[in-house]
């Protein structure tokens, strides 16, 4: 049985809400948004009530590592298929054709559109962390949103 709640958003919210209410299920949305943080929440007060040891910190760890890398991996998809329509046909040939998938980022060509991608993604706040995963993981969303996009295309040109 599902429930309806009543929730307050600003003015400027409601607007964007109302012109994209065909686009998306946002009650999914808050549903998946809140579920989330309220998982989130219950994990933590379960940390600090037991006591765990080493192989399970671990574990959760992993597990939680795993998760943020699938963020990273679906943000990228999502920014490859938006970029791959936009694209020209001639710079989608050089993405598909690249040599090299992770040094697409510094290619002359493309430089500038990864560094506008990087300062408005998280990829830019992990920066300094010491590790290339979440670009990697990016990077390889950001590739498999342009092939899948490339998929639905090919047949049609």
């Amino acid at each position: 049985m599902t429930q309806k709640i009543t929730l307050s958003v600003p003015d400027l919210l409601h607007e964007k809400l109302k012109a994209w209410r065909t686009s998306f299920n946002f009650s999914k949305m808050f549903q998946e948004a809140v579920t989330d943080a309220i998982q989130r929440k219950e994990e933590l007060q379960k940390r600090f009530s037991e006591d765990f040891d080493i192989h399970e910190i671990v574990k959760r760890l992993k597990q939680e590592k795993l998760i943020w890398e699938k963020q990273f991996h679906k943000k990228g998809k999502a920014e490859g298929f938006r970029w791959a329509k936009a694209a020209h046909y001639k710079d989608l040939l050089y993405v598909l054709k690249f040599d090299g998938t992770y040094q697409l980022i510094s290619d002359p060509k493309m430089n500038q559109y990864f560094e506008q991608i990087y300062q408005s993604t998280d990829l830019a706040k992990y920066a300094d962390s010491g590790t290339v995963d979440h670009e990697q993981m990016f990077m390889d969303g950001w590739f498999k949103g342009v092939l899948d996009f490339w998929h639905q295309v090919k047949e049609k040109l």
